[in-house]
């Protein structure tokens, strides 16, 4: 059995966030092996199903992102999961937008997510890093708590539907022939030999531009991540 996590910040205000492309890609694996029967549970919303042969547990918390650890140690610890059964999915800004790594272990790159789940269930589980582009030390609370913009829907929406569809490799093991196929999904249209890049499709929300300011919250949770973010 395998826990596959995807991070985000729960809420309609937050959905198209940069910083939700884990709950994104979730929803993308969920959608292309037919698991649709999520229900609130250990901190979090969660569904069973099976990937490739495997029985895997798809977890979204819902504890805001720099508390993701409260749900996914409780998740492993019901269902007895070593971290080397658990792959977490999540935003990196250090990637090219539509870039992606999967490694095993390493330190938490400052993301408020693995910081509150290293901590709790030790560092060598699986990492999909999803790149975002890095915007700039100045602008790193705007760019990931803003939506994406319409231009990045040509990378987007390719990667999240590749997510989805190979999967499988990822639950097996195959790490490099993930990575792969996801590189094969988002190349630029000039650079592929055969089909034009896929059109967008009905489930990815169309995200408006980003706007040059963002209302950010003084208090509670998101308060505290935000702090987190700039340093403070």
């Amino acid at each position: 059995m395998k826990l596959l996590v995807g991070l985000g910040n729960p809420g309609g205000q937050y959905e198209g966030n940069r910083h939700n492309i884990g709950f994104m890609a979730l929803d993308a694996i969920a959608r292309a092996h037919g698991i649709t029967q999520f229900r609130s549970k250990h901190g979090g919303l969660l569904a069973e199903g099976n990937i490739g042969g495997e029985k895997v547990i798809l977890l979204k918390p819902q504890t805001f992102m720099n508390r993701s650890g409260d749900s996914v140690q409780q998740v492993a610890q019901f269902y007895k999961l070593p971290p080397s059964d658990i792959i977490v999915l999540y935003d990196e800004l250090d990637l090219a937008a539509g870039k992606v790594r999967v490694k095993i272990g390493g330190g938490n790159g400052g993301h408020n997510g693995l910081r509150s789940i290293d901590p709790q269930i030790g560092l060598d589980y699986k990492r999909v890093r999803l790149g975002i582009g890095h915007p700039g030390k100045e602008f790193v609370t705007h760019h990931v708590l803003g939506d994406f913009a319409k231009a990045d829907q040509a990378w987007l929406v390719p990667l999240l539907d590749a997510v989805g569809k190979h999967a499988d490799m990822l639950v097996k093991g195959d790490d490099s022939g993930f990575m792969n196929k996801l590189a094969l999904a988002t190349r630029p249209a000039d650079e592929a030999e055969a089909k034009p890049a896929p059109k967008a499709q009905s489930h990815i929300r169309q995200a408006r531009p980003s706007k040059p300011q963002v209302e950010l919250p003084k208090t509670g949770p998101m308060a505290d991540m935000l702090r987190k973010l700039r340093g403070e």
